[in-house]
């Protein structure tokens, strides 16, 4: 083989070589910050990949909040899509306008069936409901289950 032939001949495969390690380094970064979105039945059902980072959204279940030590910030609350209730825990500052009866998202890796939050999302405005949780709640009234007022109120 000729020499400036073998010369262009390493450096397309090192060309090929090093734009296949930054795809796959990308891709792999990129695959460790996905989050799938679910409801809470589906946590419920056991349709979650473990060790993976899903998003719940849904409503805070009145009564279902409770802070479980005074000197920690560690507490426990349901989320619910009407059909189902799935257990949060979450361990750092909930949002100021965090409470029962609105919508929330929550981000975190789901153990034993409880979600172990890292990120609490609350209602900001009157309009603001993920899409795909306002889907689930209409189709969980349309299926027969039945929310409080509070509930309906949040949905509006």
């Amino acid at each position: 083989m000729n020499p400036k032939r073998r010369q262009r001949l390493v450096f397309i495969l090192c060309g090929v070589l090093l734009v296949g390690t930054a795809a796959a380094v990308i891709l792999y970064a990129n695959s460790q910050s996905i989050s799938w979105y679910k409801h809470p039945s589906e946590i419920a059902a056991g349709d979650y990949l473990v060790d993976q980072k899903v998003r719940i959204g849904g409503l805070v279940k009145a009564g279902s909040f409770r802070q479980l030590d005074q000197d920690t910030l560690k507490t426990e609350f349901m989320v619910t899509d009407c059909m189902s209730d799935v257990k949060v825990s979450y361990d750092k500052i909930l949002p100021d306008l965090f409470r029962e009866g609105q919508s929330v998202v929550v981000e975190g890796k789901v153990i034993n069936g409880v979600v172990e939050a890292s990120q609490v999302l609350a209602k900001h405005d009157e309009q603001y409901m993920p899409p795909e949780a306002k889907a689930a709640l209409d189709a969980a009234q349309q299926g027969g289950a039945t929310c409080d007022a509070s509930y309906a109120e949040a949905t509006r």
